[in-house]
């Protein structure tokens, strides 16, 4: 959840540093701090509440530091507050420690350090770590990397942490269980982060570090180890193909803003190169197609918008490839009696691939001799490599909070996976499938909508004051409506709910009245008929009715709606994402309307990397 960046070289840390924590931003922003050793072999730290622009005019720039270690914080334990804010240090305060993930037997390991009389000054969880490291060697009896290792082997819960000692102010040590960490190499330069968005500027040869990895950073050297035993691993270097673009706003005021629009280019991107000759590609899965195909039930695993990419899945699975599929909260499927075996498939999806329920919900599938599946943006992600295939969404990396590309291609990749089921299933005719392949058309379609931005955007600020909304839909735009709600949630502070059309009449049309707007999703498919009446029975108690639909010229709709956006005519399942844009583009401008921060939305953090 929090945001980590590190740097050894013969570089001024600062602004790398910096940079780092503003391209990390979107993990956590509650607080914000530095720790660098001096050229008299001391600790200098700086710590703030609140964003790093904070964190940045605290800063002086009189004096130059090679090594350096810097966070930026989502909280957990500990109010977010500068006394909590990372890093932490150790009583002797030759140690400096930042860290993302939970101590889950931190306060027995507190008890025990109160009992050697080393006092506290902060409320989290990691000063226990950084007091236990110091514990282990300021006894004297271990040096640096053992103390780190003593200390790690006694944690439970899960960490990505980076030290500095000032004993040796020319090493960093940093270790991963449950939560990322990269390294960075480059020629007398190392540099280590949560992911890999502070060290794509600076080098392209990366090192993914494992679970019970650390890695031992010297002035112009580093080693691999492990944390269980002092043994030295293999030095696996990937070259990362990202752009630094992915990284920058370009013209628009906020990446959401920027990543709403780039669903243009996106959407082709996961789609290119996997049908051929009226064929869907999935290489990424073809080692165990023989296991999928013949799949006797699916489970379909994700968290927030994740999870409704998942159950447009599910629709898309059951009607081409007649495969029963369940749809589980990733925090619910561990503890759920889930029935798995060697005939079962479990799908997990997650935009940063570090989600950790997602990851939980993995290992209780591998554990029961399921086959796993993941469907995630970042390559080398713990979920890439977790799971025992999948496929990739080539979205590009996604800095807002509130998640839009990653979505709609996590759509396009389910559907794909659909297709491919049924062809291999022979659960499709030949001319239907070639029909659903012919993408080209609807992708084009998505160009006409953002030429009605402007008429979204005064929709939006006509209900920028409402304190509540309801979103609803049948069939397949249901979970449209759980993530149109969802969005508004995320990034206006507007309570919002999604329901089946139907269900409105079971509790919340007792909510309903003239301040209360409704959010339709209608198209012209067989649920239309229905969804009418569902309009009117909101009409006739006053509520205000916004609808978004692919019927042009539509009388009824006309007079029953208080506000009507038509998207072009596709077919039924490409209209999920011209209307999922258009409910991204409604809550991105309700949010503007109330001038809100749509990138750093309140309490949230992008990749929820705690359970």
């Amino acid at each position: 959840m929090c945001g980590i960046v590190a740097y050894k070289g013969h570089k001024n840390c600062h602004p790398i540093l910096l940079n780092g924590l503003k391209r990390l931003e979107y993990r956590g922003y509650d607080s914000a701090g530095i720790a660098c050793i001096n050229s008299n072999d001391k600790l200098v730290v700086t710590k703030r509440k609140g964003k790093v622009s904070e964190l940045k005019s605290a800063l002086s720039n009189s004096e130059i530091y090679n090594l350096g270690i810097a966070h930026t914080r989502w909280a957990t334990h500990g109010k977010p507050n500068q006394l909590n804010a990372h890093p932490h240090l150790d009583q002797s305060k030759k140690i400096a420690l930042v860290h993302n993930g939970i101590i889950e037997n931190y306060d027995p390991i507190k008890k025990f350090l109160l009992s050697k009389k080393i006092k506290f000054k902060s409320e989290t969880d990691t000063e226990v770590l950084v007091q236990l490291i110091g514990y282990f060697y300021n006894n004297g009896k271990m040096n640096f990397e053992q103390s780190v290792r003593a200390a790690l082997q006694r944690v439970d819960g899960a960490y990505g942490i980076v030290i500095l000692n000032t004993d040796y102010p020319d090493m960093m040590i940093a270790a991963r269980k449950g939560s990322p960490l990269v390294l960075g190499i480059k020629e007398n330069e190392f540099f280590i982060a949560s992911d890999i968005s502070p060290i794509v500027k600076h080098t392209k040869d990366i090192i993914y570090l494992k679970d019970s990895e650390m890695a031992v950073v010297n002035k112009k050297s580093f080693k691999i180890k492990s944390v269980d035993k002092d043994i030295s691993l293999p030095k696996n270097i990937e070259k990362i193909d990202f752009k630094i673009d992915d990284y920058d706003k370009g013209k628009y005021k906020y990446f959401m803003h920027k990543e709403i629009h780039e669903q243009i280019n996106t959407i082709p991107n996961t789609i290119n190169g996997r049908i051929k000759n009226e064929s869907v590609l999935l290489q990424g899965l073809s080692d165990h197609w023989n296991v999928i195909e013949s799949a006797e039930k699916i489970y379909i695993t994700a968290c927030g918008t994740s999870w409704h990419a998942g159950l447009i899945g599910k629709n898309f699975i059951e009607r081409f490839a007649n495969i029963p599929v369940h749809v589980e909260y990733a925090s619910e499927f561990r503890y759920n009696h889930a029935l798995l075996d060697d005939k079962t498939v479990v799908i997990a999806i997650s935009q940063s691939g570090e989600t950790a329920d997602t990851l939980a919900a993995i290992r209780k599938a591998n554990n029961h001799g399921a086959l796993t599946i993941g469907i995630c943006n970042i390559a080398g992600s713990s979920v890439s490599r977790e799971t025992e295939c999948g496929v990739y969404t080539r979205c590009g990396h996604e800095v807002g909070v509130a998640s839009t590309k990653a979505f709609t291609s996590q759509i396009v990749v389910l559907y794909l996976l659909a297709l491919k089921l049924a062809e291999s299933r022979k659960t499709i005719s030949k001319a239907s499938l070639k029909r659903h392949l012919d993408y080209k058309k609807s992708v084009n379609k998505i160009k006409s909508i953002f030429k009605k931005e402007n008429d979204i955007k005064k929709i939006a600020l006509k209900y920028k004051k409402a304190n509540d909304f309801l979103y609803l839909g049948r069939g397949l735009n249901f979970p449209v409506a759980l993530e149109g709600a969802l969005k508004l949630k995320e990034i206006s502070y507007i309570h919002a709910e999604g329901y089946p059309a139907a269900e409105m009449k079971h509790g919340p049309i007792a909510l309903i009245d003239q301040d209360m707007p409704s959010v339709f999703i209608a198209p012209r498919d067989k649920t239309y008929e229905k969804i009418i009446s569902n309009i009117q029975e909101i009409k006739s108690r006053k509520g205000k009715i916004i609808v978004i639909t692919d019927s042009k010229n539509d009388k009824v709709l006309k007079e029953l709606a208080n506000d009507l956006i038509v998207v072009p005519k596709t077919n039924h399942y490409a209209f999920v994402i011209l209307a999922s844009i258009v409910l991204q583009l409604l809550a991105y401008h309700i949010a503007l309307g109330k001038k809100l921060n749509v990138d750093q939305p309140r309490n949230l953090a992008k990749s929820v990397s705690v359970e």
